[in-house]
């Protein structure tokens, strides 16, 4: 006597089964199967022994009385024209989440929530085979597909965790590199387009856009030397950062992307040799276009199969470690792409994005905006930004487009934009989210580097949450950017008008813990290069950049220079290609490269360089109103014992002979840094090595000493003590 309906059996056959484990499988001494391209199917007992053999009720639908002891093992042997295979039967085995993660999911603090979602290859009740999990609380249905099954989406339904919304099922027999979606039926009764794992933590290459099973990340890491002695304190440490897209670093023959490991035999050797502190990554996880840099991602958790297998980047980044570099991860937690495989109206309602049109989609960008009101994706981000720091050892992340987050009418225009409950604008749900975020990352990883990118004057982006702030600890310092390269891109007979730029910076410098950032963004959509924004012949431009680079490296504030630019680039960048390297055969780009290189090595040798970075007291004006000669000057403090150090810049073309400057001490001030000197390319024009300060007090200090500055150029001078040159 049959035990299944018309119904079921047709819903099985087409693949609409609601409950797949309440019909398949195992019930009360029958076993239901669904097994494609079977003619015949025995249940097998695990010796071999036949126990019975089912009835087929339509094609590849089986049912049949088996005399099975609770919850004991058993096989499915199935038989065509072409042969006959033995399986394990997916519908015989438990469930893989329990209560807890349930729990932890809907209260939004599952934060190795990674270890569970998603495809795992592992052991489970005995048998080898791969799991799967995905949220998805509105859907009807939801299938796995993939390779393994023709992408059929009867043949591998899944158990829904009515508490959470997740489903999961377990896949006998499967293993590691197998391409899987999810076939997701809406509750509307529609089958969506195909979707990627959301958890994926490995991917097919674009244009293709399945996930993969991933391998086991065995990893053996090399880096507890490196990762212990990382600072506790890293506003006190030197910070000197190396942005890379890895796409566009370096090609290879006929222009194909260098592998994880190719990357790390070529970028290493030459960030470590530059004397850079720590690598920042252009986004590495999934994502459909290469024209959108990575900032569109598909998959967060699946490091881009462009440069080859996940394992690569972790190699990478241990190698970045081996070398003394620290790695740096710019991620986007703010929007995501509406491909139809991607997170967009997942299981056919809105599950990520807000539902409020007006806020879960972003103009701007054409790109859906998250729920961080809601839990379970809050739970996702998070848990995103730990698996980086903790699995793939990544020692901080650069938070992409937060001001986007924070303000609700941020790309909208014309004040069609939702209010927030006092009337205001700002986004009080991905507030609370970021504050909630800061507090769990340096809760659990207190070495890590959380970094916002931040455009506007939000305050306490850098503040403890206890304080009231957003709990970052750094921010980009945007205005500092756009006044300093808006500033110099004018022709200098011009630049005593506008001589507030280079100082109105330093009237916020220390409310923040901030990054100087000259980044990608100054260096594309019609921006040129930081070269060839500089105005005048190529030897102005060059000395133009050199004084910049000075200018940055003296200012308060750690500091970050993007691909390319270290040596001079001409050509605006593209994504599409390689640096201009060829260019370091001219002795312009050459220089131009060793004073960024010397740069690095000084600041990091000298402690009042960055040491109180945020401390208003160790920063003094020593030439702050010299408008008419484009001149500004300060005096960088660091603790006790610590040399003070004079920054000097000139932003004409004019040197200037006999220029007072107001110093702390007298004695000898060593000339360390003159981005005029013959080695990078300048007119080496200087102070022979040193200046002598004496006690004629000056614009308000105890000292002071007539130096030269050279044309368009900065010269740090450091204190060396009270004694005189013999």
């Amino acid at each position: 006597m049959s035990t299944l309906t018309d119904d079921e059996v047709a819903a099985i056959a087409k693949g609409q089964l609601a409950d797949a484990f309440a019909v398949l499988g195992p019930h009360d001494g029958w076993v239901r199967a669904f097994v494609r391209h079977a003619e015949t199917l025995e249940v097998l007992a695990e010796t071999g022994a036949v126990l019975a053999t089912l009835t087929e009720r339509r094609p590849w639908v089986f049912e049949g009385a088996v005399p099975l002891a609770p919850g004991q093992p058993y096989l499915l042997r199935a038989t065509n024209r072409g042969g006959r295979w033995v399986a394990h039967d997916p519908y015989r085995f438990g469930p893989l989440l329990g209560p807890l993660d349930d729990h932890l999911l809907i209260e939004g603090a599952h934060h190795r929530l990674y270890e569970k979602l998603g495809a795992h290859a592992i052991t489970h009740e005995g048998v080898h085979g791969v799991s799967f999990a995905v949220w998805a609380p509105n859907a009807a249905q939801v299938a796995v597909v993939g390779d393994f099954n023709d992408w059929d989406g009867r043949a591998l339904p899944m158990r829904k965790r009515v508490d959470s919304g997740v489903w999961e099922v377990f896949a006998p027999g499967l293993t590691p590199g197998a391409t899987y979606k999810y076939s997701i039926i809406s509750r509307a009764g529609e089958r969506l387009p195909l979707k990627a794992d959301p958890f994926g933590q490995a991917s097919e290459l674009r244009p293709a856009t399945a996930s993969v099973v991933p391998a086991p990340l065995d990893h053996a890491w090399r880096d507890a030397g490196y990762r212990d002695a990382r600072p506790a304190e890293p506003w006190r440490a030197a910070m000197s950062i190396y942005e890379v897209h890895l796409g566009s670093w370096r090609r290879g023959p006929e222009g194909r992307f260098l592998t994880w490991d190719e990357i790390a035999e070529t970028l290493i050797p030459y960030a470590k040799d530059m004397g850079f502190t720590h690598l920042e990554f252009m986004p590495v996880f999934e994502h459909p276009l290469d024209e959108s840099w990575g900032y569109q991602p598909i998959g967060l958790f699946a490091p881009t199969a462009r440069f080859g297998e996940p394992a690569g980047l972790a190699r990478l980044i241990d190698a970045a470690h081996a070398a003394g570099l620290g790695v740096i991860l710019d991620w986007v937690p703010a929007h995501f792409p509406a491909d139809a495989h991607g997170l967009a109206r997942f299981d056919g309602d809105t599950l990520y994005e807000h539902p409020d049109p007006r806020r879960g989609f972003q103009p701007q960008w054409n790109t859906a905006a998250y729920d961080f009101a809601r839990s379970e994706v809050a739970n996702y981000l998070i848990a995103n930004a730990l698996y980086w720091l903790e699995v793939f050892h990544a020692d901080g992340l650069r938070v992409d487009a937060v001001s986007a987050m924070l303000y609700l009418d941020y790309g909208r225009e014309g004040g069609d934009f939702p209010r927030n409950a006092e009337g205001g604008r700002e986004d009080r749900d991905a507030e609370a989210f970021l504050k909630t975020l800061n507090t769990t990352v340096y809760a659990e990883q207190p070495k890590a580097l959380m970094i916002a990118e931040e455009s506007t004057s939000w305050p306490g982006v850098t503040a403890p949450v206890h304080e009231g702030g957003l709990g970052f600890g750094f921010k980009w310092n945007m205005g500092w950017m756009n006044d300093t390269l808006a500033y110099l891109e004018l022709d200098p007979l011009f630049r005593k008008h506008h001589h507030e730029k280079l100082t109105f910076g330093l009237t916020y410098a220390f409310s923040e813990n901030y990054v100087l950032p000259l980044s990608h963004d100054e260096v594309v959509h019609g921006k040129g290069t930081i070269l060839s924004g500089m105005p005048g012949d190529d030897w102005r431009r060059f000395a133009a950049v050199r004084g910049l680079y000075g200018f940055q490296w003296g200012y308060p504030g750690k500091k970050l220079l993007f691909m390319g630019q270290e040596f001079g680039q001409r050509r605006e960048w593209s994504e599409a290609g390689q640096l201009e390297w060829g260019l370091l055969q001219y002795p312009e780009h050459q220089g131009l490269r060793q004073l960024v290189r010397d740069l690095n090595l000084l600041y990091r040798a000298t402690p009042a360089l960055f040491r109180r970075d945020n401390d208003a007291d160790a920063f003094r004006w020593s030439v702050v109103d010299d408008a008419a000669q484009s001149t500004a000057a300060w005096i960088r403090f660091g603790e006790e014992g610590d040399a003070p150090v004079a920054v000097i810049c000139n932003f004409t073309p004019e040197p200037r002979q006999g220029y007072r400057l107001g110093l702390p001490h007298a004695g000898t001030w060593t000339e360390v840094f003159n981005s005029d000197a013959y080695a990078y390319g300048g007119s080496g024009l200087g102070n022979l090595g040193e200046v002598i300060a004496t006690d004629e007090a000056f614009a308000g200090f105890p000292a002071s000493s007539e130096i030269l500055l050279p044309p368009l150029a900065t010269v740090f001078l450091r204190w060396d003590g009270a004694r005189t040159p013999e």
